[in-house]
């Protein structure tokens, strides 16, 4: 079935097709008509499946042709998000998708001032995407009325919870109408998960993609057995021999990724980096800059993986393993997108990460293919490396120094 075949307005066909939404993915398949009938949904997929668009195109279509038949006035549809990246990045796809028609959409997250978003939210808004903290203190200011809302999306729920947004998400349902649609979009479902679904949704219906295989099908993944101390040469060879390819490098801490990043500068190797103690604004430069291509390497810690949402990433390195297993899953979806084909390495320190990527196998159900690099091979990329190539000029410049410093001595010796 294709996109035109729908009963979605014209104005949306015409978007989608321009867009170069031809043929819904299976998600889109299974969770458009629920949602169009005004169903709850709980929905499980893997990530880069389309559930952006899964929810978007039937929740932009009833609110077009509602305004289109009647006045219509005040929010009728929250979708909250768990990271600042992705509130954005949402807001941009609802926003294609909406162009020609008289649905507006707005982004509200914290971490910046508050003034032009209520300005913003002022002038009429019809759908609302944001982080849970900032809109329960735009509800609580009275800036946000949710009593008209007709449709509430919870989106990468699962890192909701890890985030300890539970509270503010329990917070917020007790100003929204009883009588409303509850969409629930997951890539991974735990017990919690399911508590809070259920205890949101009404008689939903379950939706779940490939539920054996919670990696894309479009991602090669494999290993490379590297002790953590040596990590920054193998990043340096792969970017060094890969220049063109955009290459997302995930790290455990905020530290780690700060260093990795210095380390990289060292050997003239440009990235950006982002993680949340990072401005906004420095954030937003940095995933501009990596989705334009200006920079190929983007350096980012988990909470902001789920915000990533960059076509054609060609390669997610794993710098190091997450600690949790699922984590592995968000990460390495940011390549091998919809119909596009990506490469996940992961680096993995046999010494400190073995228990680690034991708990990811378990996850995924099977054991990561392991690159086979020999003692020679390792040797010459840590002697490619720049870096390496600099400390041991450095080390020895103070070998020299320190043998010179006994001989005069000695010298002084003998002329006494």
């Amino acid at each position: 079935m294709k996109f035109n075949q729908y009963s979605f307005s014209p104005d949306i066909k015409k978007n989608l097709e321009s867009l170069g939404f031809k043929r819904p993915t299976d998600i889109q398949y299974k969770a458009i008509p629920p949602i169009v009938r005004g169903e709850d949904v709980l929905a499980i997929a893997q990530t880069g499946t389309g559930k952006t668009a899964a929810f978007a195109i039937p929740v932009i279509d009833k609110i077009h042709k509602s305004k289109k038949s009647k006045r219509s006035e005040g929010i009728k549809c929250v979708v909250m998000v768990p990271t600042r990246e992705l509130a954005i990045q949402i807001t941009e796809v609802f926003q294609e998708i909406a162009k020609h028609t008289k649905v507006n959409s707005l982004c509200v997250f914290g971490g910046v001032d508050q003034d032009p978003q209520i300005e913003k939210l002022e002038k009429g808004v019809d759908i609302l995407i944001s982080t849970p903290g900032r809109m329960f203190d735009l509800v609580s200011q009275g800036y946000i009325k949710l009593d008209q809302i007709e449709t509430l999306v919870l989106d990468e729920a699962d890192h909701m919870l890890d985030l300890g947004f539970i509270k503010d998400i329990q917070d917020l349902i007790r100003f929204l109408p009883k009588n409303r649609q509850t969409l629930f979009f997951s890539a991974t479902i735990t017990p919690k998960i399911k508590k809070l679904a259920y205890s949101l949704v009404r008689k939903a219906i379950r939706i779940q993609i490939s539920p054996k295989d919670p990696v894309s099908r479009n991602v090669e993944h494999s290993l490379v057995n590297v002790d953590m101390d040596d990590k920054r040469f193998f990043l340096e060879r792969m970017a060094k021999e890969h220049e063109e390819s955009k290459i997302l490098v995930f790290v455990r801490t905020k530290v780690r990724a700060e260093r990795v990043h210095k380390a990289m500068e060292r050997v003239g190797v440009k990235t950006q980096v982002i993680h949340g103690d990072r401005e906004q604004k420095d954030r937003l430069v940095a995933m501009e800059a990596f989705k334009s291509g200006e920079v190929k390497i983007l350096i980012a810690t988990d909470v902001t993986a789920r915000g990533i949402d960059i076509p054609n990433v060609d390669y997610v390195v794993n710098y190091d393993l997450p600690d949790v297993a699922e984590n592995y899953v968000h990460r390495v979806g940011r390549t091998g997108r919809g119909v596009q084909k990506g490469i996940a390495i992961s680096f993995c320190c046999p010494t400190n990460e073995k228990e680690l990527l034991a708990d990811i196998e378990e996850f995924l159900g099977g054991e990561i293919q392991v690159m086979d690099v020999s003692h020679n091979e390792y040797s010459a990329t840590i002697d490619f490396s720049e870096d390496y190539s600099k400390s041991l000029k450095e080390l020895m410049d103070e070998a020299d120094e320190f043998m010179d410093k006994p001989k005069k001595k000695k010298s002084k010796k003998k002329k006494k």
